[in-house]
């Protein structure tokens, strides 16, 4: 009997691909009546050898497997609906191999290759899985670069300027490493009619390469952002600012009020808590480009930092003078 087999890639920090894992997966498993057909799922980053040999290189991926052979896969933006379809189709599917077995027996002639698959054929249907799998990539992010290496690592040095054009931007951006992959490197040119790279799709639309992207960054008549249609990622300081008016008292420390991970934060905790302060918290410890980026906002080099009304009240110490002075029970009840 045929061995057929849904593999589903994900990793930990990718949550949609945690999801699918979770609840997806085994609704399809629970749902099969086929004895035939088994469904696992991959870490992709930890099971690296089946990662490398089904030639995943996105979270998530499923690939479709018929006795070892990939008879489909699905990456990127995952339709539930897509998945449903490709495993029906897996259900009723014969590899390669089988097809051609079943072909030769149902000829009356050696030389009749009527039933058989012809090469344009099949090659029509390859091309068409291509372009599928591309489209996907295309809408794998909002902003998708597909370049030579990656963000970290560029590989040539119009990639590398590519980068350094949305980063400064501050457009947020998924990318795809076309070296890793020859049927993408050289599919995409025919998909997107544009022989070189690195290539730019926002929204899943082809916007062009780099010397596209530079008129668009030279274009004094709307940002960047505005003209890829998509919102430009806030920046440290705008960040830092929302997080200071959240609420009206915060404290940025070292842990959490419940459970402090220093001293000094445990004492501005207390003094809080003793003087009936409403107020939240943000721990310092899970964001190191908050931890270091508010030091320079706020012009105060160590934590615990209390801010009020959205202005800096200061550290511990200044906190405790003012507990000493009276000066603080008035503050903090505005």
């Amino acid at each position: 009997d045929d061995i057929k087999i849904v593999l589903l890639f994900w990793a930990d920090w990718h949550d949609d691909s945690v999801a699918l894992k979770e609840s997806v997966l085994p609704a399809l498993a629970s749902s099969s009546n086929d004895d035939t057909l088994q469904f696992g799922s991959v870490e992709a980053e930890v099971q690296t050898a089946l990662s490398e040999k089904y030639s995943v290189t996105l979270v998530p991926s499923f690939v479709f497997l018929n006795n070892g052979i990939v008879m489909e896969r699905i990456e990127g933006d995952v339709e539930i609906s897509d998945v449903t379809q490709a495993v029906q189709r897996l259900v009723v599917s014969k590899t390669p191999l089988q097809t051609a077995t079943a072909d030769t027996g149902t000829s009356s002639n050696d030389n009749d290759t009527s039933s058989s698959p012809t090469p344009e054929k099949e090659q029509i249907s390859e091309e068409e899985a291509l372009n599928a799998r591309l489209k996907r990539l295309v809408r794998s992010s909002e902003v998708m670069l597909f370049m030579k290496g990656t963000p970290d690592a560029p590989r040539c040095g119009f990639s590398r300027q590519a980068i350094e054009i949305l980063k400064e931007n501050n457009i947020a951006f998924g990318s795809f490493d076309i070296l890793t992959d020859n049927d993408v490197r050289q599919g995409l040119k025919t998909f997107s009619d544009w022989p070189t790279y690195p290539q730019l799709y926002a929204k899943g639309e082809f916007m062009g390469g780099l010397d596209i992207m530079k008129e668009m960054k030279e274009d004094g008549s709307a940002s960047l952002a505005d003209q890829l249609g998509v919102a430009p990622e806030p920046t440290l300081e705008d960040r830092l600012k929302k997080i200071i008016n959240r609420d009206r008292i915060m404290v940025f420390m070292k842990g959490v009020p419940s459970a402090p991970r220093c001293g000094f934060s445990r004492q501005i905790v207390e003094i809080l808590n003793e003087n009936g302060a409403s107020y939240d918290a943000f721990n310092i410890l899970e964001d190191e480009q908050v931890r270091q980026g508010l030091k320079e906002f706020s012009d105060w080099p160590t934590y615990p930092q209390l801010y009020v009304d959205g202005d800096l009240v200061g550290g511990l110490d200044i906190v405790k003078e003012m507990v000493d002075s009276g000066d603080f029970k008035e503050l903090i009840q505005g």
